[in-house]
């Protein structure tokens, strides 16, 4: 039953992949991107071209692609697969494979001749899991691409369903189903592990995990102060606390489970060169399960405590060093973010590394990075009759990637990682018990553009 279900899961993606005219990737895509509205469309690419050379694997069909992103409808379609082992330390030294598949379609409206200022977004993923996150005993998943668009089992979900209509060259508005992944956005370490980092430390703010669902309803105003989303942007939004990839989310819609959030992103030009800083907090008016319990002999006759709300601030830079090319070269990003400690026991965390994009002549979509993060955790105690048990401890991890563009369609990604894991201890048996020590893990990544 388990291989049915990823044939299933696997067929329907590429089913999806076969009937769509897709975007694809090309050479500035994650830049345009990053800094486009929601729903946004970015600049058609040019699809044509010989096998070798062109931005997608299945080419402009017949210039079909090309006709349609001139009429403003474009897809973009992708597969990930991982092959990750952790190969020393950890709970558990078995390897594992897993993959995950994306299909991303936009709609301007002002385009195909509707009215200005309108964008539709639609995504769908796909994923079969088999992954290492939890043999590595770290908060941190070692394969963020395996989170999505559930971390555990097989799926095909619709994580995102949202419309945005400008009103000015300077505001706009958004609402629908919302994929949060684009926050918290980072020239060299963001995304949801295809492409740069695979572990999740680099790509997200935990800090923010607390507060912000995946997928989920909402809304939210855009503000542009200079008209150009490439040089700054701002968007504070409201969203539904408890929403899921698997579910609409209007049967559950409650004022007392929202998330208030803002960010603010702005390009600089320090040294002459491509820089960015990004400042964003969030708060949730939720009730929390609070990080501390002492309970009594009578553990089922005595509720767990709650607390009230939960916050987090957070900020992220990166900043080229050498840029030959625009957008092209090496540079250096960092991340820092702050929660209240409880209940959101991810406390303090802070990350730093170095990035790169087509550093070496003739490879210009080549990419790789070195970082390191370091969690700070509030410890969850237990006190159960004056004996008091803690879960956890401090986290930190390195990764090393290099990320070849065989062509401008086909990426493999070496990866290495070293983790020492918040978890302290694995169970053996009923009371035996076994020290975790830092995990080794090695893995390579494939992704195929459509």
């Amino acid at each position: 039953m388990e291989m049915v279900r990823r044939f299933a899961v696997a067929v329907g993606i590429a089913t999806l992949l076969a009937l769509a005219p897709c975007r694809g990737a090309v050479a500035d895509e994650d830049a345009a991107a990053d800094n486009a509205a929601p729903g946004e469309a970015v600049a058609a690419a040019p699809y044509s071209g010989d096998f070798l050379t062109r931005s997608t694997l299945t080419g402009d069909w017949g210039g079909v692609r090309n006709d349609l992103a001139a009429k403003g409808i474009m897809f973009d379609a992708s597969v990930t697969q991982v092959g990750q082992g952790v190969v020393q330390g950890g709970k558990d030294s078995r390897w594992q494979y897993g993959g995950r598949g994306e299909l991303l379609g936009n709609l301007d409206t002002q385009k195909a001749g509707l009215w200005p200022g309108g964008f539709l977004t639609v995504e769908m993923e796909g994923n079969w899991t088999n992954d290492v996150n939890a043999r590595t005993g770290a908060l941190m998943a070692a394969n963020t691409n395996q989170l999505f668009p559930v971390p555990a089992g097989n799926h095909l979900n619709l994580p995102q369903l949202s419309f945005a209509q400008f009103l000015s060259p300077y505001a706009g508005v958004f609402a629908g189903k919302l994929d949060t992944s684009s926050g918290d956005a980072n020239a060299f370490a963001h995304g949801k592990g295809d492409d740069q980092f695979m572990n999740l430390g680099f790509n997200f703010n935990p800090t923010l995990l607390f507060i912000a669902p995946y997928s989920t309803l909402g809304a939210g105003v855009i503000v542009l102060p200079t008209k150009d989303p490439a040089e700054a942007i701002a968007q504070f939004s409201v969203i539904q606390h408890n929403g899921t990839s698997e579910e609409p989310g209007f049967d559950d819609l409650s004022i007392h489970k929202l998330s208030f959030a803002g960010e603010g992103r702005v390009r600089t030009g320090f040294f002459g060169l491509t820089g960015h800083q990004l400042v964003g907090g969030g708060y949730s008016n939720d009730t929390f399960t609070a990080i501390d319990q002492r309970l009594s002999d009578t553990i089922g006759q005595q509720a767990l405590k709650k607390r009230d709300g939960s916050w987090g601030v957070y900020y992220n830079f990166d900043q080229f060093l050498y840029e030959p090319e625009p957008e092209h070269g090496i540079g250096v990003f960092g991340r820092f973010g702050a929660s209240d400690g409880d209940p959101n026991f991810l406390h303090y965390f802070y990350s730093i590394g170095i990035g790169s994009k087509g550093l070496i002549p003739g490879r210009p979509n080549d990419r790789f990075g070195i970082g390191y993060y370091y969690l700070d955790v509030n410890n969850p105690t237990l006190t159960i009759v004056r004996q008091t048990r803690e879960f956890l401890r401090d986290e930190w991890g390195l990764e090393a990637y290099y990320n070849v563009a065989i062509t401008p369609w086909l990426m493999i990604t070496p990866d290495l990682q070293l983790i020492g894991p918040a978890q302290k201890q694995k169970i053996l048996g009923l009371v035996q018990r076994e020290n975790i020590d830092p995990a080794v893990v090695l893995g390579i990544r494939g992704k195929v553009v459509f």
